[in-house]
This record gives C-alpha cells, structure tokens and sequence, in this order.
C-alpha cells in the first residue's frame, strides 16, 4: 500500500470509476454497489461506458455519489478500481490529486506507483478467488463482486444492505447466494484488516431517495408506450435502442395477454431493416393501431422514405431515436444529439416534424405517452430524441407518477355514425374545420369512409393530381398544421429573473446545465435558462430568446445543430448566440458549460472595454 497524506474528506460527494473488461461480469458487481448506496438513501447516478463489441475490450462504469442529487458527471475521478491492465496506465492519470487507486496485487504491478500525489491500495482478488472458489469462469465473476465488498469496508456501505440485494437477485439460487455472498465478505474482511476503514472519501446514511427509483430512459420509454395503449412494435435492431423493444416486449407480455383466452394483445415484429420497420408501423397506424418504432440515427437515415410517405398521406407514427454517435455508424456505443436536424427535416421536398426532447427516464415515460396523441392528433409522426446517456444509463428519478383518468387523444377519427351521417361525401384531406387538421376514418369501419392513400401528388379530395394550384392547398395546409403544432406541442420549461444573458439547451444536456448554473451562481454570474422540450418552437421560445442579449446554446454535437434550428424557425438574431459544445461520446458534465461560459464572459468583456 502506498498512501498520500493529499485525502480529503469527501462524504457523500466523490466519483468512482471501475474499469474492466467487457464480457466479465462486472455489471452486477457494479450495480450492487450503486443499488446499496441508493438503499441508503443517498443520491447516486451510473454511467455506464462499454465497447460496441461483445467481448474482450475496456468498459468503465462510473458512479457518482452526490448529496445535491446532481445527475451529470462531474468531471473528476475520486476512486479508481483498475481491474484491466490494458488500461492500468490511463486509468491512473485520471484520478485526481488525493485520490485513491484499488488493483488487484495478485500480480506486482511496478508502473501503478509512480504517482505519489494519490493512494495506492493492492488487494491480491485473484489469488483469493484462486484460493476458495472452483471453475474459471466462477473465479472471474466472483472476483468482481469481492472488490464490491472490499469497496463496502472503505466506503462505509452497509453490508447488510449489500446481502440483502444478493438475496434478491439469487432467490431461487441457493448455491449463487452463498458463493456471492462469500466472495462479498472476503473482500470486506480482507480490507478491514489490512487498510484504515472507513477511507475519507466515503458515504454515510441520508433521505433523499425516498419515491425514487432507478431506471434508463429506455424502460421508461416501453413503459409509456404500453400506457399510451401501444399495441404494435416493429423495429431492426440497433444500438442504443433495441433495449426499449426488449423492454416493451417483456411489459406485454404480462400486461397485454388476455387472462381467459391467454392470446396475445400486442403485435412485435423484428423486420429484416429499418425501411421494413417504419412500414409496419406506417400500416398498423393506418389500421388504427397505436404503433411505434425504437431506433438510431442511421436507421433514422434509412426510413426516410417512408416517413415522408407518413408525413404527407398524414398518417400517425412514433419514432424514438435513442441517439449515437455519428457519422455513419460512428461509435454505437457513446452518447450525442447529433440527430436534431436529420429528425427535423427527415425525408426529402419540404418535411418539417415534431420533435420532442425527454431530459431524463422520467420525461421518457411522460412523453412517450405525449408522441402518441400528438402522432394522433395531427396525423403526422412524432419522433422522441432520447439518447444513449438517457436510454442505456442508470438515473435516479421520482417514482413515474400515473393519471387514472387519462383517455387516449385518438385525434379526428369518424366513427361509424359519424360516417353515415356526414352531409356530403368523405373526403379524406379536407380542412372542413379550419383548423389544418382533417378528418380520417380506420378501415373497414364503413365503406363510405374508404379512401385511397397516396404518396403521390394528391388534392384535399383525395384525388390523384398534378395540378399546380391543387398541389399547393394541400401543401399549404400541411404548413398550416406544423404551426398548428406550436400549441399543442410540450412548453419549453424556463427559470428567468430578468438577466440580460441566458443558457437554451435541450434533452440530457439539462443536467450539466442546472449544474453549471450552480457553480456560475458561486461565482458571481447568474443566468436565466430555457430547457427547448419541444419543436416546432412555441411563442414561449421566440419570447424567451427576444428578451436576452445573449444566449449561451449548450448541445452535444460538432456542428450546433440546436443554434441552426433555432436561426432557422425564428427570427433571432444570430450575432446573439454563441454556442457551447461538446462531441467526445461521453455525457456532456458541468465543467465545460462553466467554462464556455466564463470564457465567452471574458471575451464579451474585451470587446466592451476595446470598443
């Protein structure tokens, strides 16, 4: 052991890292660990950083621990377990000064101590794995969960608590609870006996995790789906967003299943592409089926097709793209926004979408639930732009709170009645309100509902046409409707107080940004800041963006798509934006947005005084 006299007390407020390999097992060691310390009512998040093969390569998985409930990474590393000695050397630099460094010293590892400004801490986990449990692949996965207890004895965690998640997880598997439970307690007696516990950086019991849960967006998501009534689900796989079709699957089948005849109420099809995919749902909506499809930004690339067919015959879809990292297949496997302009503008000629921006799990059940009215009402898709960080990552959230009363918006739909009774023929695109919405009808319901749907030029009739003059009301219409939308569509959520300067962001960047603000406050700066919920942009955001001299657009892309749309669908002035960026993969953490800010400040400032 080799220690540093640089350690400070850090309760309830430190950031661990684990890293290991892909295809061990770590994930339920690290998992137990940040369930434990949940349990113990302090506040935690879990990101998870994986590679986007099976097996073999690094993964880190970080946990913070943060009184504030912050849910951004923080940017430091306080404690570092290096289980792979592919990454030793990386893994070392990035633990902070005071910090702390576990490694398995089974073997001498000679490189690990060369920094005298952080505490090494050598536990031999193979040698004692080798020594009390039988077969490789036990040794290997059991030897994750004995630095789950070694972490237990220096970070205080409650080990009763700890045994009691085992105990959950192996229930009905005596001879898993023992070895997991043996393999946690040699651990934690080997640290007891050889290292000062509890270390400074530690956790102590709080309450604030009551009517909490932890959840990834994508569960959340399938979980709104199936509250919204959604019955059919078609999609290809693909990374981020297969996990939120496993998890739909899995609801239906408890919940969609009729109890006398036991058939099925619900309809999952894996096509043999995205372009596949986006058809069965085009046609299941079109036979009045609540449909959706979860995907990513090349299959997004491949449907655009058919969401143009969709957008123009006017006929409801959901879409959630679970974004990633791009260009082309990019890296599956890390986080961006890098989709708001290919999703706004999906499919060629003139297109424009709703798009909604959930900022964690609990705003993915709620507007899951939301795309399918707004999908319904207007006849039109309805993309949900979650991401990997929300999707595939661990959030603490408040308990998904339910309204017993809710109905189904199914929008402008006729009923048979309705349809014998209308006073002239059904035409299909006919604006008979004025409100750019038409009325539609679900087949077989009567035949003086039918009508043909067309992705070819159509007049408000119906009718084929190339006409130029027909065309257009149609067209003009569809314009008429996206504005329509403005009002119908979430409010972007704001907290002013009259400052002249503002940050806009949208989706998971929401929590480095509060965050941020925070720390900005600490030192002197205070800004106002609008969360974007929802495209297209209400008069609540033309308002908010006119009222400020300046505006910080914190997004996590090269290119500032944010900034672009936002200079494209309203009338601000560019010269008043000034983008914050961040596009390495990993979820964007408060430290970049604090120093863009004090940064451009600065430059603001100079140009002041030069002028």
């Amino acid at each position: 052991m080799h220690t540093t006299a640089n350690a400070q007390d850090r309760v309830n407020d430190f950031v661990l890292k684990l890293a290991n390999v892909n295809g061990t097992g770590s994930a339920s060691a690290n998992t137990l660990l940040m369930k434990s310390m949940f349990r113990m009512g302090i506040p935690v998040m879990g990101k998870n950083y994986f590679p986007s093969n099976i097996q073999g390569l690094p993964t880190w998985y970080e946990i913070r621990v943060t009184r504030e409930a912050y849910v951004a990474r923080s940017g430091r590393i306080d404690i570092m377990v290096a289980m792979n000695a592919e990454t030793y050397q990386r893994d070392v630099r990035e633990v902070d000064p005071g910090g702390y460094l576990i490694y398995d010293s089974s073997w001498p590892r000679p490189t690990l101590l060369k920094r005298d400004d952080i505490t090494i801490l050598g536990v031999p986990l193979a040698r004692m794995c080798n020594e009390t449990f039988k077969g490789v692949r036990a040794r290997i996965l059991l030897k994750n969960i004995m630095y789950s207890g070694v972490l237990a004895a220096l970070l205080e965690i409650d080990l009763d608590v700890m045994r009691a998640l085992l105990a959950e997880s192996y229930s009905s598997k005596k001879s898993l609870l023992d070895s997991n439970t043996q393999a946690l307690e040699i651990g934690y007696n080997y640290a007891r006996e050889h290292f000062p516990c509890p270390l400074p950086t530690r956790v102590a019991r709080m309450d604030k995790t009551a009517n909490h849960i932890l959840i990834d967006g994508n569960t959340a998501a399938a979980l709104g789906c199936l509250y919204a009534g959604a019955t059919v689900g078609a999609w290809y796989p693909i990374t981020p967003s297969t996990s939120v079709m496993d998890a739909f699957k899995s609801f239906c089948q408890k919940w969609r299943v009729d109890p006398e005849t036991g058939k099925n109420n619900y309809l999952i099809v894996q096509a043999e592409d995205e372009l596949a995919a986006i058809g069965a749902v085009i046609g299941a909506s079109w036979n009045g089926a609540r449909a959706f499809t979860p995907t990513s930004g090349p299959g997004i690339s491949l449907m655009n097709e058919f969401i143009g067919l969709a957008y123009y015959a006017e006929i409801p879809a959901v879409l959630f793209d679970i974004q990633r990292v791009g260009p082309s297949t990019g890296m599956p496997t890390r986080t961006q926004q890098g989709d708001i302009m290919l999703a706004a503008y999906a499919s060629h000629g003139d297109t424009r979408h709703v798009l909604l921006f959930p900022a964690n799990p609990e705003e993915c059940f709620h507007q899951a639930i939301d795309a399918f009215d707004l999908a319904e009402r207007l006849q039109t898709p309805v993309f949900v732009l979650s991401d990997l960080d929300i999707g595939m990552n661990d959030w603490m959230c408040p308990v998904l709170d339910w309204d017993e009363s809710y109905k189904p918006d199914r929008g402008k739909v006729l009923t048979k009645a309705q349809i014998e009774n209308l006073p002239t023929k059904f035409h299909r695109y006919l604006d008979l309100d004025e409100d750019a919405i038409p009325y539609r009808t679900l087949p077989g319901v009567h035949p003086k509902g039918a009508y043909f749907t067309r992705g070819s030029g159509h007049n408000q009739y119906g009718g084929y046409t190339e006409d130029a003059a027909e065309y257009q009301i149609v067209l003009d219409r569809l314009r008429r409707k996206f504005e329509r939308a403005k009002s119908l569509v979430p409010k972007a959520l704001i907290d002013a107080s009259g400052n002249q300067a503002a940050i806009v962001s949208v989706g998971s960047s929401d929590g480095a940004v509060r965050e941020a603000l925070d720390i900005l406050k600490s030192r002197g700066v205070t800004l106002d800041y609008m969360r974007i919920r929802a495209f297209p942009f209400g008069p609540d955001v033309e308002k908010f963006l006119a009222s400020h001299s300046l505006l910080f657009i914190v997004e996590q892309n090269r290119d500032a798509q944010l900034r672009s749309l936002l200079t494209l669908e309203t009338p601000i002035e560019k010269h008043k934006l000034r983008s914050i960026l961040h596009y390495s993969g990993l979820p964007i953490s408060s430290s970049c947005i604090v120093d863009g800010v004090l940064a451009e400040l600065g430059n603001e400032k100079r140009l002041v005084n030069s002028g």
